[in-house]
C-alpha cells in the first residue's frame, strides 16, 4: 500500500500539485484586477477602457463595480 511520502513522489500528484499553484496565481492576478476597477474609474477612465486595460470583459467591469461600490 501507498504510503503519503511515496504518494507524492508519483508524476500525477507533482502535476496536480504544480497545476493548483498555477491556478491559485491565475486566481490571485484576476482579484488583483478586480480591485483596481474602482481605482480606476476614480481617474476618470470609462467601463470600456478599463475593460481593455485590464484585459477583462466590459460585464466582468461592470460586476466589479457593482461588488465593491466606490465609497465616497
Amino acid at each position: 500500500m501507498f504510503g503519503l511520502s511515496e504518494l507524492k513522489q508519483t508524476r500525477v500528484y507533482q502535476e496536480a500539485k504544480q497545476e493548483g499553484k498555477e491556478e491559485g496565481k491565475q486566481e490571485g492576478r484576476f482579484e488583483a484586477k478586480l480591485e483596481a476597477v474602482p481605482k480606476l474609474l476614480t481617474l476618470g477612465l470609462s467601463v470600456e477602457q478599463i475593460s481593455q486595460a485590464l484585459d477583462l470583459d466590459v460585464a466582468q467591469v461592470q460586476q466589479a463595480l457593482q461588488q465593491k461600490p466606490l465609497k465616497e
